[in-house]
């Protein structure tokens, strides 16, 4: 876990030149671009599902347009050494970001940032989604959502869940679980998302809530029972578990939304463009086919719809942080 320090030295960190860069746009416009390599920054090492989605795009906006799209790993600081990468970069299309929701809705709001979240960036909108399912050991008694909820208002209870990174999506997704439930489990700290899977599966812990893809090969095993998965509606990846929202908490919904953003300042019709570029990437059948073995969807919201979306998310993140008194060191 990094700290408040390790944020200001990240800041410090950045290219000076950077400072100096224009914040106007390209004067080329829509018609030529790109006019020559895009860089997309994923804030994440390179090998985790964000990063493979970043690069089965970037390989198909390659092929589209005869450009070369090409991934920058830029890893630290729970994502946001890449996004004050990006916010001081030139708005020109030529250089983007790769968030997820932990980095432009949850982190604002956990620490103290070396850029303005709201400001600094232009949403080409959402491209991906990946749901997170509970699970619970095999042995769990709990054999649907309702049971567990029984179970863990228990007086005397000693229920747990799994806790693979205080702040992170799915620590956050099981809070507003316990929240929406009204319960209280003790909070088992794990390394990282596979330590957490292993010690549910071991019955160190009563539950966890993570990403899909690590899930569904134990799940399809039989190594781990599924409760709920946190989709609006029932998922193409696993569409015989069902959701929170059927069983009885209609306003759950935690997905690991996936964005493509630019830097504040990007002019419109570039925004535009890429938008158009990046939907039709990211619904070609064969695309579909390489995110559906990643257990992800596409999506195609629109640049128009990304402020509404950020703000209400930013919102739903501030509140759960706040009324369970999350906090990092």
């Amino acid at each position: 876990m990094f700290t408040r320090r390790d944020l200001g030295r990240a800041a410090l960190a950045l290219p000076a030149f950077s400072l100096a860069l224009p914040r106007t746009g390209s004067a080329q416009g829509a018609a030529g671009f790109p006019a020559h390599t895009v860089t997309m920054v994923v804030p994440w090492a390179a090998g985790g599902s964000t990063d493979a989605v970043a690069r089965i795009l970037a390989a198909r906006l390659s092929q589209d347009t005869g450009k070369s799209f090409v991934i920058d790993n830029r890893a630290g600081a729970n994502g946001t050494i890449g996004f004050a990468s990006v916010a001081r970069a030139r708005p020109d299309g030529h250089t983007l970001l790769v968030g997820t929701v932990s980095t432009y809705a949850m982190a604002p709001h956990l620490y103290n940032l070396p850029y303005d979240n709201a400001q600094a960036f232009t949403g080409v909108g959402l491209i991906a989604a990946q749901p997170m399912i509970l699970v619970v050991p095999k042995a769990s008694p709990a054999r649907s959502l309702a049971e567990f909820v029984a179970l863990a208002k228990q007086p005397g209870h000693t229920m747990t869940f799994a806790n693979s990174g205080t702040g992170s999506s799915t620590h956050l997704a099981t809070e507003l679980f316990l929240q929406a439930a009204g319960l209280r489990l003790g909070d088992v700290g794990y390394r990282s998302g596979a330590q957490a899977v292993q010690g549910t599966m071991q019955g160190e812990v009563s539950m966890v809530i993570q990403a899909a893809s690590g899930l569904l090969p134990l799940i399809q095993a039989g190594e781990l029972r599924p409760l709920a998965i946190s989709s609006r509606e029932r998922s193409a990846v696993a569409p015989e578990i069902p959701t929170f929202r059927e069983q009885g908490f209609p306003e759950y919904e935690a997905e690991e939304h996936i964005a493509l953003l630019a830097p504040a300042g990007t002019p419109a019709e570039i925004v535009t463009r890429l938008h158009a570029l990046t939907r039709a990437a990211m619904t070609a059948p064969e695309t579909r086919e390489r995110l559906a073995a990643l257990a992800v969807t596409p999506e195609t919201q629109t640049p128009a719809e990304w402020p509404a979306y950020h703000t209400a998310e930013n919102a739903k993140w501030r509140a759960v942080i706040r009324s369970r008194n999350i906090t990092v060191q």
